[in-house]
């Protein structure tokens, strides 16, 4: 009996000396938008603070801003403690985050809440076909530039290779040496001026 005694002391000493303990149910929440969750706040310990205070952040180490009842949101007692439980009713996709209790200026560990919103499949599946076709559609069109670009490229490399062969419009040879006429006759006929055949010339 006395050891009995013993042991009870002795852990009514420990539970003491650990102090209060805070734990949040559940830890993680995802739901869809316009649903309703219920996050408690439990502690166990010696603490004569019965109220419970809750915050938000948007991570778990970021800045904790205290939340207050609304249309949306609120408290209910449990068990003699005041705001044990916090109620989230028509949640948005604002509502995301991580929602902390606070007792006896000590937090919990906190509960992520995700919200997403509600899927069509239908809406889904043709938002999928929708980008497939727009994928499909980008790479034609990039596939249209670039054998453009080969194109070009090709064509003003042939006119450049064409150019250095390019014979001239105009055959300037004999420029200059054209036959000139006189009165009709050309200059070029002698023949009034021509000698018999076998006539000496004057120097000889």
């Amino acid at each position: 009996m006395r050891w009995t005694l013993a042991g009870c002391y002795g852990l009514a000493l420990i539970t003491l000396s650990v102090g209060l303990q805070i734990s949040q149910r559940p830890r993680f929440y995802g739901v869809k938008v316009g649903q309703l969750v219920p996050i408690y706040c439990k502690s166990s310990g010696l603490d004569p603070n019965r109220t419970v205070y809750w915050y938000k952040a948007d991570k778990y180490d970021t800045k904790k801003i205290q939340i207050q009842e609304d249309e949306r949101i609120h408290f209910q007692e449990s068990e003699g403690i005041q705001n044990a439980f916090l109620l989230l009713k028509n949640l948005q996709i604002e509502d995301s985050g991580v929602y902390f209790c606070k007792r006896n200026s000590q937090y919990g560990p906190g509960t992520a809440l995700q919200v997403v919103r509600n899927v069509d499949p239908f809406q889904a599946q043709y938002r999928s076909q929708m980008k497939d076709g727009l994928m499909v559609l980008q790479g034609l069109v990039l596939a249209t530039c670039v054998a453009a670009i080969l194109l070009r490229k090709q064509q003003l490399h042939s006119k450049r290779r064409d150019s250095l062969y390019e014979e001239p419009e105009n055959d300037h040879i004999y420029e200059g040496l054209a036959i000139e006429t006189c009165g009709g006759e050309l200059y070029e006929e002698l023949s009034a001026y021509a000698q018999p055949e076998g006539a000496e010339a004057p120097w000889e």
